[in-house]
């Protein structure tokens, strides 16, 4: 193996902006801003726009869309396509 051709493999906080939730990880990603941990250490943070913490189909809280609805206007829209007159 080659040496020093791989990224280091640090601990590093990602923050979910959407929920405000951090993790503590490993990860090959860089910041320059730090944070100061529950276990006062300060580690990178890496900010990013959803997560599991907020990602709809992980919280349970998908839009639930109405299929019946959908159905009804596609056969009403539909409904004489191929008569023949």
């Amino acid at each position: 193996m080659k040496a020093d051709i791989h990224p280091k493999y640090e601990p590093v906080v990602f923050r979910d902006l959407a929920s405000g939730v951090a993790f503590l990880t490993r990860s090959t990603v860089t910041s320059s801003k730090t944070i100061e941990w529950e276990d006062g250490n300060t580690y990178p943070v890496f900010d990013v726009e959803i997560s599991s913490a907020s990602h709809p189909f992980y919280t349970g809280k998908q839009r639930i869309l109405d299929s019946a609805g959908r159905v009804e206007r596609f056969n009403a829209r539909y409904k004489n396509f191929g008569d023949k007159k």
